[in-house]
């Protein structure tokens, strides 16, 4: 069996495997089926270091008897190993643990029908060819290595495909095809140990929408030089901005606090949240899992529920949570359509694409602003108490002086408390639109600064 298959081939398959799993004695049963191509170029000193070319075709089975669920997957699908697949799956059922809150959605809660084509998932120009990719990646990395102080650099090209189908016992069937081109180059300035190292990276549906790779190898230089010669700073308290290259992580962490996984373990200060605020009044946090050509859009969530455009926050006040059917049942609330899966690993909650409400100000604007401090360009490791809010990560970036960048910084860790971080930031203007997350950069008045 050809490991790239096409829709009417991969219904034939999920109908196949539904069918010898009802057979073997399953009584609910859901089958997910991701089958694509991924083409990849890795180039360092103007040389290939690297050519990969992969297919994939997987499988993923679940089955449910009375309470019971089992999960079983597979990239074999011959016909006898769906057999295999069929049966061991329900035997695993019928040994499984009792779980009142797992089950296949009801047919009234399932997505009816969505407009695939205004979603533009799918990039209809052929594939890029392997010199076109290679071409991509020498381009990006010759022009980070023109940068003054660059003394090395590696790039990559990758062209991925994929086609998800979804099929339940419950009558639900639904698919999407999805297609991106990705480039990346990564820079290092300096030599031995004054080296210093940044990274510039863009992903798109359509590849006559991603950037001339020079612009992005230039970047990736640009950033890899502005970092050297850093200075320690004196520790105290100051002022920060989150760079929009790493602002996006203060609202994943909020996002990860209002799962309903994490709730149902009590591991978040935002159980019992709904209606609080816990954004400043003028933010509102939206899901927009319907935008037309972005990474992240889906129709329809790995449980067969719809997806439409979801106000999490509104006006500063909490709106809703990110439930699954299982945390929902859980909790005693309406599912919200947010499950997602592999093959090999049963739903969690979890968001599409987001958007906060910008501010009126450029980023330009929050460094005058903020007079004196620290400009965070990025972030490494994380410590953060999921019930009190204590935050505390280390940081490198831009020290800022009277509103003017000065020098860079790195080694040093900031921390404050997420809960009142969130409820009092002043968000830029500067988000950008191509991006699944789009969050600006975002001042915040007062943290703790520790030099090395």
């Amino acid at each position: 069996m050809s490991d790239i298959l096409s829709q009417d081939e991969m219904e034939v398959l999920a109908e196949k495997a539904l069918e010898i799993a009802q057979k073997a004695g399953a009584e609910c049963v859901d089958v997910l089926i991701n089958s694509g191509s991924a083409s990849s170029i890795e180039v360092r000193k103007g040389a290939i270091e690297l050519i990969e070319r992969s297919e994939v075709l997987e499988l993923g089975l679940r089955t449910f008897i009375g309470q019971r669920q089992a999960l079983v997957s597979g990239s074999d699908l011959s016909q006898s190993e769906l057999l295999a697949m069929g049966e061991r799956a329900v035997h695993m059922a019928r040994e499984a643990p009792i779980d009142i809150y797992c089950g296949l959605a009801q047919p009234e809660q399932l997505a009816k029908s969505w407009d695939i084509k205004s979603l533009k998932l799918f990039d209809s120009e052929p594939p890029p060819t392997g010199k076109k990719l290679e071409n991509f990646a020498k381009g990006a990395e010759e022009a980070a290595r023109g940068v003054l102080g660059i003394e090395q650099a590696e790039s990559s090209a990758s062209y991925y495909t994929n086609q998800t189908l979804l099929m339940a016992s419950n009558g639900f069937k639904g698919s999407y095809k999805s297609s991106s081109i990705s480039i990346s180059c990564t820079a290092i300035a300096g030599s031995g140990s004054e080296m210093e190292r940044d990274y510039n990276w863009e992903r798109r549906i359509h590849q006559n929408e991603i950037p001339v790779p020079e612009d992005i190898g230039k970047k990736a230089g640009e950033r890899a030089r502005a970092r050297l010669n850093p200075r320690k700073l004196v520790t105290g308290r100051y002022p920060v901005i989150f760079d929009q290259r790493v602002s996006s992580s203060l609202i994943s962490h909020l996002l990860g606090l209002i799962r309903g996984d994490v709730l149902v373990r009590g591991s978040s200060w935002l159980i019992d949240s709904l209606g609080e605020t816990i954004l400043p009044a003028t933010s509102s946090l939206i899901e927009e899992p319907l935008r037309p050509a972005c990474i992240g859009s889906i129709p329809f969530d790995a449980e067969g529920l719809p997806k439409k455009e979801c106000s999490i926050v509104k006006n500063g006040k909490l709106k809703t949570y990110l439930l699954d059917l299982s945390s929902a049942r859980k909790l005693n609330a309406i599912p919200t359509g947010h499950a997602v899966r592999g093959v090999s690993s049963l739903p969690t909650p979890s968001v599409s694409n987001i958007a906060l409400t910008p501010g009126k100000k450029g980023k330009e604007e929050l460094i005058a602003e903020m007079g004196t401090g620290l400009l965070i360009t990025s972030l490494l490791g994380a410590t953060i108490n999921p019930n009190t809010g204590d935050y505390s990560r280390g940081a490198a970036g831009v020290w800022v002086e009277h509103g003017e960048p000065c020098y860079p910084i790195n080694e040093c860790t900031v921390a404050g408390n997420l809960r009142d971080m969130l409820r009092n930031f002043v968000p830029s203007n500067d988000a950008e639109l191509h991006r699944p997350s789009r969050i600006p950069s975002i001042l915040i008045h007062d943290m703790q600064i520790a030099g090395a």
